[in-house]
């Protein structure tokens, strides 16, 4: 077990009440590196869409701007464009050719986001999208960073439409939600201190929101600039995240963990240095892994070149997640497919992965130990 049940100590007995099926799938090399890729038969059940969506699960890396579908978008142009974008106009915007082009996409999203209303209706929508999956938890990424430098406007009044939303989605959905400000650190160092010591000083009033992180591109900017400002975070209580490792090798996540990152956005290039797999399997740091992300952007060019079955059998804490699911046309339910049908990923394969979500996420131990408990008796 892939250090589970710190709170409970329990053993799961196999998933009941599936018929089987014998099936091909993909046990994956590592992206770049590895063997190539070898089939193994596996036993999967006739419907593991019924099973996946049942688990009580979470969603670690999720971005609010990322799930906002070209449905959306054209009615978020008509509230503020003089001239509305078209169905087929908003869903071009989606279609990108690399991590550049993913990024554009991205900010013509963040452009359409201008009122606390516009970030309610975002939140809400995510919020049912989420709850239809079986997700039970979400801790989702807000692109302050991306306010403050492109908008140069307020957060504090956007927030508040977020919090609405939230708190409607508890109430209704029983989905609970916190919020990690994320800033951009190809935009530098003041940048992001903007962004972080604004979690720090609305904390006290939103609990919900639980940290920081930085995304963007680390071609341009590594982890190395941020020491000072995750020391100033984590002294106010905020938890610490990071992007690392997605588009640049091994030394964006070791530089992750020098400035004291507690999870790990992508981390793609662990898979080259057996040294750094040592420190994450020992230390269990949680990597937030997201598949359909990476092939999309082309940070990995072949599913079977994606490190996520390596990972997991070389005991690392890996959850899975969708990143921005409306971009990479995916979400967390299709994510869980993707392990059980191209990985070769078993039902309780598949319970660990969710359990892993639960351990990794920033929720109180009661709350974790509810959650597992329901894991465990799920059949």
């Amino acid at each position: 077990m892939h250090g589970l049940y710190r709170f409970v100590s329990v053993a799961l007995s196999p998933a009941a009440g599936f018929n089987t099926r014998r099936t091909e799938l993909f046990n994956p090399s590592g992206c770049g590196g590895g063997s190539a890729a070898t089939v193994h038969p596996v036993t999967c059940s006739v419907d593991p869409l019924s099973f996946i969506r049942r688990l009580p699960k979470a969603e670690l890396h999720l971005h609010l701007e990322g799930t906002v579908t070209p449905e959306t978008l054209v009615e978020l142009s008509g509230r503020h464009d003089s001239v509305q974008f078209g169905l087929n106009e908003a869903r071009a915007l989606f279609h990108y050719a690399d991590f550049s082009g993913f990024l554009l996409a991205f900010k013509a999203v963040t452009e359409h986001l201008r009122s606390a209303d516009d970030y309610e209706l975002a939140a809400w929508r995510m919020a049912q999208r989420l709850a239809g999956q079986g997700v039970v938890h979400a801790e989702v990424y807000v692109s302050v960073g991306v306010v403050y430098y492109w908008r140069r406007c307020e957060f504090e009044p956007l927030f508040l439409g977020m919090e609405r939303a939230r708190l409607r989605a508890e109430s209704e959905l029983g989905l609970t939600l916190y919020w990690i400000f994320d800033a951009v650190r190809h935009f530098g160092p003041d940048e992001a201190a903007r962004v972080f010591r604004k979690a720090a000083e609305m904390r006290p009033q939103f609990p919900s929101i639980v940290g920081i992180g930085i995304g963007g591109d680390e071609r341009r900017t590594g982890a190395e600039p941020f020491r000072d400002l995750y020391a100033e975070a984590r002294e106010a209580g905020l938890r610490l995240t990071a992007h690392a490792g997605e588009t640049v090798g091994p030394e964006g996540i070791w530089g992750a963990l020098n400035i004291g990152a507690e999870r790990l956005g992508h981390a793609l290039s662990a898979i080259h240095d057996p040294e750094l797999m040592g420190v994450l399997a020992e230390r269990q740091i949680p990597l937030e892994l997201c598949v359909s992300s990476n092939l999309r952007t082309g940070c990995c060019l072949r599913p079977e070149d994606h490190p996520l079955r390596r990972y997991f059998d070389a005991g690392l804490m890996v959850t899975l997640n969708s990143d921005d699911p409306a971009l990479f046309l995916s979400d967390l339910e299709h994510e869980y497919r993707i392990a059980q049908e191209r990985f070769a990923f078993t039902q309780e394969h598949l319970r660990e992965l969710a359990s892993n979500s639960i351990e990794a996420s920033f929720l109180p131990a009661e709350r974790k130990v509810e959650i597992l408990r329901r894991l465990e008796s799920l059949e």
